[in-house]
């Protein structure tokens, strides 16, 4: 059963999210404070969190920092405030989603199911022993963690996306830098370079494979 846990100072909006997700078969917790909603998701350790903004402690914003700081679980925000800076803001500070109040408990279910579709979806990437979780953001090579940079898991991530296919320096510069790079930049070279070391550091011997004059893959060995 999935775990769900409501950070809303209202007990009357609280209480009607209960009902709806308890009707769901969700396991569902609540708290009305920031610094009680921190302290229920450290001991309960749940699988989405609805974050209200309007909290009498704690700025909610600065609540979904906090809990994207100590992991991945999802956050859905409901705020009373429709500005479109303001919700992008909520977007960079960690949320996944947002609903602007007065919303319909039907929708939020549906937005509740997504996330958590969406987490299951994206929870690993493998390819003959070598695993890549993108939320928790970890590499490992056979129960091995492998540390990696940002960049180098982002290009990691890539590779894996679609492992086997070859991606060209091109796709690889716009993917991870959003542009293409100066013609004399060895930017793709030095990150390919790292993170074959680390692979084969960690047992991955020849899984990035050069594909000279077009690109770069993740083919394991066979």
């Amino acid at each position: 059963m999935k775990r769900i846990l409501i950070i809303e100072d209202d007990p009357e909006i609280a209480e009607l999210l209960r009902l709806e997700l308890e009707e769901a078969g969700f396991q569902v917790d609540w708290a009305p404070s920031g610094m009680r909603g921190l302290v229920r998701l450290r001991e309960g350790r749940p699988d989405l969190v609805i974050l209200d903004l309007g909290l009498p402690d704690l700025d909610g914003a600065e609540v979904a920092r906090r809990i994207r700081a100590t992991g991945d679980t999802p956050i859905l925000v409901l705020t009373a405030q429709d500005a479109v800076d303001r919700k992008v803001s909520l977007l960079l500070e960690g949320a996944d989603d947002y609903m602007v109040k007065p919303f319909h408990p039907k929708e939020l279910l549906a937005r509740v199911q997504v996330q958590l579709r969406n987490r299951e979806g994206s929870e690993v990437l493998s390819a003959g022993g070598l695993e890549l979780y993108p939320r928790k953001r970890l590499v490992r090579f056979q129960d091995r963690e492998v540390r990696l940079s940002p960049k180098e898991f982002d290009l990691l991530h890539l590779l894996l996306s679609r492992p086997g296919r070859v991606f060209s320096r091109q796709e690889i510069e716009e993917r991870l830098w959003g542009r293409p790079l100066e013609k004399d930049s060895n930017l793709v070279d030095v990150h390919v370079a790292n993170l074959r070391a680390k692979l084969r550091e960690a047992g991955a011997y020849g899984y990035l494979r050069t594909v000279r004059g077009v690109g770069y893959a993740i083919r394991p060995r066979e």
